[in-house]
């Protein structure tokens, strides 16, 4: 069976105001590959820190008590 290399139409469900022929492919590969650590916290630990350095402290301080292995 021969594939076709044009996707076909009758799946396309992209609003036509979203126009996508300025985009730059690949703009922010860079970024992505040096990564990036992302932690979500649940609801109920978040409401317990104003911002990301309470956090990083706290942690920091945890990581100084325990004992090494």
């Amino acid at each position: 069976m021969k594939k076709t290399s044009k996707p076909s139409d009758s799946g396309d469900d992209l609003r036509p105001e979203y126009d996508f022929r300025g985009g730059v492919r690949g703009k922010y590969v860079e970024r992505f590959r040096q990564g990036t650590n992302i932690v979500v916290l649940d609801p109920d630990v978040a409401a317990e820190f104003k911002d990301s350095q309470s956090v990083n402290d706290a942690l920091r301080t945890i990581l100084k008590t325990r004992t090494k292995r």
